[in-house]
C-alpha cells in the first residue's frame, strides 16, 4: 500500500525552510531553561544500542564566548548568537549499556533478560575496533545536533553548525574528557536581517538510486 505524504506537514515545512544563519541579534538571549529544552530535544535522537554517548557544552556567557571565539576562527556567530553548543561525542564504551538500559527495564519497555542480548553484540561490534568507536561518537553527536537544528527552527530561532575550530584547543580550554571528541559547534539564537533562504539543492535524480 502506498503511503501518502502530507507536504503541508509543519515538520516538513520546518526542515525545508531551514538555512544556516549568518547574522544574529547580539542583544537577544536564551534562558537556561530554553537551552535545556533544546538539549532535551537533541537527546531524543537515535543512538546505537541506546548508548547516548554525547555531551553538550552551552557557551552562553560573554566570558565563555571570549574563550571560544579565538579558537573557533573568530567566527561572528560565536559572539553574536545567544549560545554556541560544543557538541561532543564520546568514544563507545559498551560497559555502560546495562546502566543506560535500566530505565527501560524499570518502565517495563524492555525485559531485563534482553539487556545482555544488547550488551554482548555491542561489545563485539565496537570494543576491539577503535575506528568504529570513534565513528559512532561522531554519528551520535551529529544526530543530536541535527535534532537541535530543527528544534531551533521550530522555535523561530536560527542556527549555524560549524566545524571551523581548533579541536585540540577546544578540548583543552573547555576540559573535555579523554574519551570525548568535539564534533561540531552549533550556534543558536535570534536572527537579524540579511540571512539567506535555504539554498537550492542538487536534484534528487542525481543523488538517489531506486533499486
Amino acid at each position: 500500500m502506498k503511503t501518502e505524504i502530507n507536504m503541508t506537514n509543519p515538520v516538513i515545512e520546518c526542515i525545508l525552510s531551514r538555512s544556516a544563519a549568518k547574522y544574529y541579534d547580539p542583544a537577544a538571549t536564551l534562558s537556561d531553561e530554553q537551552i535545556r529544552e533544546l538539549v532535551r530535544i537533541g537527546t531524543s535522537a537515535p543512538t546505537s544500542f541506546h548508548l547516548q554517548n554525547w555531551r553538550f557544552i552551552a557557551v552562553r556567557t560573554p566570558e565563555a564566548k571570549a574563550r571560544l571565539s579565538p579558537i573557533a576562527w573568530n567566527q561572528p556567530a560565536v559572539k553574536d548568537a545567544a549560545v554556541t553548543f560544543i557538541v561532543c561525542g564520546q568514544l563507545v564504551e559498551t560497559s555502560v549499556i546495562p546502566e543506560r538500559l535500566a530505565p527501560l527495564v524499570e518502565a517495563g519497555v524492555m525485559p531485563a533478560t534482553m539487556v545482555p542480548e544488547w550488551e554482548i553484540p555491542a561489545r563485539n561490534l565496537y570494543m576491539a575496533y577503535p575506528q568504529r568507536r570513534r565513528d559512532e561518537a561522531v554519528r551520535t553527536a551529529t544526530f543530536g545536533a541535527a535534532a537541535m537544528i530543527y528544534a531551533a527552527r521550530s522555535m523561530g530561532l536560527g542556527s549555524t553548525p560549524m566545524i571551523g575550530f581548533d579541536d585540540e584547543a577546544v578540548h583543552r580550554e573547555f576540559g573535555l574528557a579523554g574519551d570525548e571528541i568535539p564534533v561540531l559547534l552549533l550556534a543558536v539564537g535570534a536572527e537579524r536581517a540579511g540571512n539567506w533562504a535555504q539554498k537550492p539543492r542538487r536534484p534528487v535524480a542525481e543523488v538517489l538510486d531506486l533499486v
